[in-house]
């Protein structure tokens, strides 16, 4: 599949969800709804919040004479998800706050991470009309540890080699627009002008990799920054069915420099609870940057484990 398929393939299949995923349900949120998801309502204002952490654990072990073949392994992941949504009059801010880090350790192989973010936005909204409103917001996105590479051959130097880090990179981003939220679980920013720092602290990062881009940063520098022509996000986060929840988070970032080289990222995770305290996790993220790389980027994760939330 050519690269110019493929990205037109990515942008299609995102704006087809984006028209689906509001439509899935258009039910009115009552007062009993609202207080039995945590939201507290008077007539005048809304407060709302949730904290949720959970660790997945995953191990298999096969004894020495297992003749169907195996590796021994083990794998533990925990994350910290905080939202806090807040509205007084014509006035709301809304601060999300989502960790995830994970690692997995084969048989004969050292640890190795498998999923690593941290993401926090902060956002002041002033209501213009029921569905409309003018935002402010910053987000802030990076990851807690050091990337590597791995060579399939141990013997060679560049066996394991470095390719990213805490603030390395990092994506900051200051943006005003405006927001259409039609309803209490979906919105969309659309943000003409917003700035964004991509970040790359390690300034040897590219020396251990010299063929990949350094994630947009000019080599010997630590921040670049982006005018955007055009920044839309748009954020679903709903029950889909009982004890079932799926939320999305789609980012597209056109430059003034290079506006047809648009950027474009979409976090989905779909959780579904067995029971109070244990749940089903699916996970994935799609990522089309040229400054990383020139083909689509695919992660997917699917694990079982404890959930608390309150």
């Amino acid at each position: 599949m050519s690269q110019k398929l493929q990205r037109t393939s990515f942008i299609a299949l995102t704006l087809l969800a984006l028209l689906t995923f509001p439509a899935v349900s258009q039910n009115k949120v009552d007062l009993t709804n609202s207080i039995n998801s945590g939201r507290l309502k008077t007539a005048n204002d809304t407060a709302w919040h949730k904290i949720e952490f959970g660790a997945n654990l995953n191990q298999g072990s096969f004894s020495s004479n297992w003749t169907g073949g195996g590796v021994n392994s083990i794998a533990l992941g925990l994350f910290l998800n905080a939202l806090s949504e807040k509205k007084v009059g014509k006035n709301s801010w809304r601060n999300d706050f989502q960790g995830q880090y994970g690692i997995v350790r084969n048989k004969g192989q050292q640890s190795r991470k498998n999923v690593d973010r941290i993401f926090f936005d902060t956002k002041y909204n002033r209501e213009l009309t029921a569905k409309w409103s003018l935002f402010a917001n910053v987000n802030f996105l990076s990851q807690f540890g050091n990337g590597y590479e791995y060579s399939s051959e141990k013997d060679t130097v560049k066996f394991k080699k470095k390719v990213s880090g805490i603030l390395a990179p990092a994506y900051l981003t200051e943006a005003i627009g405006i927001e259409y939220r039609p309803v209490p679980y979906f919105f969309v920013d659309l943000a003409p002008g917003a700035l964004r720092q991509t970040i790359v602290v390690d300034k040897d990062l590219y020396v251990n990799t010299p063929d990949q881009k350094n994630y947009g940063v000019p080599i010997g520098k630590r921040v670049r920054t982006e005018a955007a022509l055009i920044q839309l996000v748009a954020n679903f986060d709903k029950d889909i069915a009982k004890d079932v929840n799926l939320k999305f988070r789609y980012l597209m970032f056109s430059s003034f420099k290079h506006p047809l080289n648009i950027d474009n990222r979409l976090d989905a995770q779909l959780t579904a609870k067995i029971n109070k305290y244990v749940n089903v996790n699916l996970g994935a993220i799609m990522v089309y940057d040229e400054d990383q790389s020139n083909k689509i980027q695919f992660a997917q994760a699917l694990s079982i484990g404890f959930l608390f939330a309150f």
